[in-house]
Parts: structure tokens; sequence; C-alpha cells
């Protein structure tokens, strides 16, 4: 009886021990890597480091005095090859960061090579693999998939134009940095989760001192809830046309600004003439595009010209492109192709065919392709996002209703600004909140037309 009792009371501590770890790895899986996953990899990591390297082919053989300290005054016969220095090594909640000082005939992409090998020698979710300066790189490990449920991190970058947006496969933001990346396209099929980045992205601008500028030519259906926070809305393709004019003419309004004071961009300008930043939110991109008539035609090659002088020139006029859409494809038409080129920052979500994901990333990132294509359907949200760097990642955008995001709008209508080059497009309150979204638009003058 007493063998039981002891037993009981030592298996009793260990089973729950072990159920509540196993509960915690399913529904907490933060949680668990704090407790278990972490403590685990840590230890796997520093006893089999020297040989996980040696056998990913990551060591190079040490220079000529090295290996005559090794054999004169350590007396060692045998000189071992060299692995890349640690230089760095933390945890954190979601992974391992390990930053590495790589030896003389190493360089970031035969890591990035071995990443898939390190992940399955080290047990851990993902290795992504990131240069950091020369001759240093990161390992960013995770110990579970953190694009499963989204969380964001609680340290972001901040600044004028920078808007965090999803979370990245390696645990960190995925953050817009108009600065950096002025103009950038998005595609998706329906229900790829789409709708949901531009939420966050809405959600996240609509917090800043910019102007957003809506066109949306399904009738309004997606933007027209975040009228209270938008400097102008067209819903129409003909409103979209003379829309654009009236950018163009604000960009050319701002280079006559930027003339006088002799400066390059709005920012180089003293803070109390500069103008105040716009971002154009273009919804469905391939609306513009479509033609039924000769005149509608000559309609979609204005409109496209004007796009596409917004891309070439508008970065320096404060200006910046979000360019969303199901589809692209040089089949829609002269000038896709253009377009296209200007636009530097990439996110694409499931589609329905290859030649969308080709344009999407196959100029920047070829082999970002097969991601693109493999995003299973299950998983909205899940996308790819990279740059004219070459550079690319899996992303996914927290959830986020519509509802959500046109509250963030509505209590930040404070800081929505005038624009008087497109004020005959600037929505018109709702009547009251209670009503259904129905936001009428104020019709431009046949002047302005």
């Amino acid at each position: 009886m007493t063998d039981i009792a002891t037993l009981w009371e030592v298996g009793l501590p260990l089973a729950t021990t072990a159920g509540g770890l196993g509960y915690a790895k399913v529904r907490a899986p933060r949680l668990f890597w704090s407790l278990a996953g972490l403590p685990v990899a840590t230890t796997r990591f520093a006893m089999t480091y020297r040989s996980t390297m040696d056998v990913c082919g990551l060591t190079v053989q040490p220079s000529r005095f090295r290996a005559f300290l090794v054999r004169n005054l350590a007396r060692r016969p045998d000189v071992q090859p060299v692995p890349p220095k640690i230089r760095r090594f933390r945890g954190t909640s979601t992974g391992l960061r390990v930053t590495l000082r790589l030896p003389a005939g190493l360089e970031p992409a035969d890591v990035m090579a071995a990443s898939e090998r390190l992940r399955h020698a080290w047990g851990v979710h993902s290795v992504n693999v990131v240069e950091t300066k020369p001759g240093f790189v990161e390992l960013r490990m995770t110990g579970y998939d953190v694009l499963k449920k989204v969380r964001m991190p609680r340290q972001q970058l901040s600044g004028p134009m920078t808007v965090p947006v999803a979370l990245r496969e390696d645990g960190t933001a995925f953050v817009r940095d108009y600065l950096k990346v002025p103009h950038a396209l998005t595609l998706g099929a329906n229900q790829s989760g789409k709708s949901m980045y531009q939420r966050n992205l809405i959600a996240g601008l609509a917090r800043l001192p910019v102007a957003l500028v809506g066109i949306d030519c399904k009738r309004g259906v997606e933007q027209r809830g975040y009228a209270p926070r938008l400097s102008a809305l067209a819903i129409t393709p003909e409103e979209a046309d003379g829309l654009l004019d009236g950018l163009v003419g604000e960009m050319e309004d701002r280079f006559d600004l930027l003339s006088e004071h002799g400066v390059a961009d709005i920012w180089a300008l003293p803070e109390h003439v500069r103008p105040v930043p716009v971002v154009v939110l273009v919804d469905e991109v391939a609306e513009l595009f479509l033609v039924a008539t000769k005149k509608d035609e000559e309609r979609r090659d204005r409109m496209v010209t004007q796009l596409i002088r917004l891309g070439q020139m508008a970065r320096a006029a404060g200006i910046f492109l979000e360019v969303c859409g199901q589809r692209f494809g040089s089949d829609l038409g002269k000038g896709a192709t253009a377009l296209r080129a200007q636009l530097t920052g990439r996110t694409v979500h499931r589609v329905n065919d290859k030649q969308t994901a080709e344009m999407g990333v196959g100029d920047i990132a070829p082999d970002a392709v097969v991601t693109v294509l493999t995003i299973p359907p299950d998983k909205p949200g899940v996308a790819v996002a990279g740059d004219t760097s070459g550079g690319w990642s899996r992303i996914r955008t927290p959830a986020l209703t519509a509802a959500e995001a046109a509250k963030v709008c509505a209590e930040h209508a404070h800081l929505t600004p005038d624009l008087a080059a497109v004020a005959a497009y600037r929505p018109a309150a709702p009547v009251s909140v209670g009503e259904p979204e129905r936001v009428p638009l104020v019709k431009p003058s046949p002047a302005t037309a």
C-alpha cells in the first residue's frame, strides 16, 4: 500500500504536468514554448552547434596562422574546421535569435541555403536567415507556427509614415514604411484575406496625420464605411477619372512648392509649409482597365496614364499609391506592366492563376511564386510579401472586421484634412451613427468634372 501511495503521489503531479503542457501546446503555444520548448531548444542548440554546422557545410578551414597556433601552442595535431562564431544568443516568446559572425569563405547565401537542414537539426518550426551587416547574419528561429493564430508583437517600429500591418513567419511585424517603399501592389482572390489586409492598413493609417483618398469602383462597397476618414472617394470609373486628374494637379502644385524652396521632397520643407502626405487606396484596380466602348477606352488610357505618372513622380510630393486587385496581368491592357513597375512593394495572397502570382512577385523573387501557389484556402490572410530588393517572407494579417475598421476611422475623423484639388469628391458625413451605411458623395461640378 505504501508503494502504491508513493506512486500515486509522484505519478499524479507528473501526469497533471504532462497534461497541462499538452493542453498548452495546442491552446497556448506561446506559453508552452516559454515553459518547455525554449529550454529544450537551447540545450539542443548548445550541444549540437559545432557538429550541425559541420555536417551542413557551414565550416571553413582555419587560416594558416590559426592552424600554426593550434599545432604549436595547443599541441593538437588535428585542426578542426571553424564554424561561424556566436556573437549573441537570446530567447524570445516565439523562438530564438542567434547572431553569427561569418568566417572568411562563407556568405549569407550559404547559411540561407542550409536553413531547412538547421530547422530539422534543432527541432524548431522555422529558421529565417537575415543579413544584419557585412559579415553578420541573424538566425531567427520560431518554436511554433506563429501564423496559425496571429498575435502582433508589442515592440514595433514607429515613424511618421510607418504602419504595422501583419506578422511575419519569423515572429516580427511586417511594416508598411512609405518612406522606404512608397508604392505597393496587393493581390488576392476572393476569400483570400486581401480585404483583411486592407482593413488593417486603413486602420493604421487612420491614426496618422495623413490624407486618405479612396478609389472603389464597386460602388464603394469596401471603402464607403471609411468615409469619415477619407478626404476624397470615387465609386465609379467616371469619378475615378476626375479624381486622378485632381491628384495629378495636386502633385504638380506641390512640385512648384518644392521648386520655390529649392528642396527635393516635402520632408525637407519647413514644417509650417509642408503639405500633408496623401495615401491613395485603389480597390479592384482591374475595374479601371475594363472598357465597353471606344469612349471608355479613351477614359481608361487617361486613368492608367495618370496612375503611372503618380507612380513615377508622386513620392517626392508626398503622394503614395496602394493598389489592390483580385488579379493582375498584361492582358488587362496597355499600361498594366508599366504601372506594376512603379509599385515597389508586393503582397500576394492566394490567387486563382499562375499568371497573377508571376505578375505579383515573379519579377522580384521568382522562387516565391511556388509559395504563393501553395497557400491553402483554409488560411485566409496568409500572403507572400516582398519588394524589389529581392527579399520576401510569408505573412498573415490579424483578424479585423469591417465594422472595427470603420469605428477606428470614425474615432479619428478629426484628423481628416481638406484637399482643395479633390474637394469635390469629399464624402459627406452620415446623417446619424445608427443608420445603415449609405454615404452620398458630393458630385463634382461641371467645371471640375
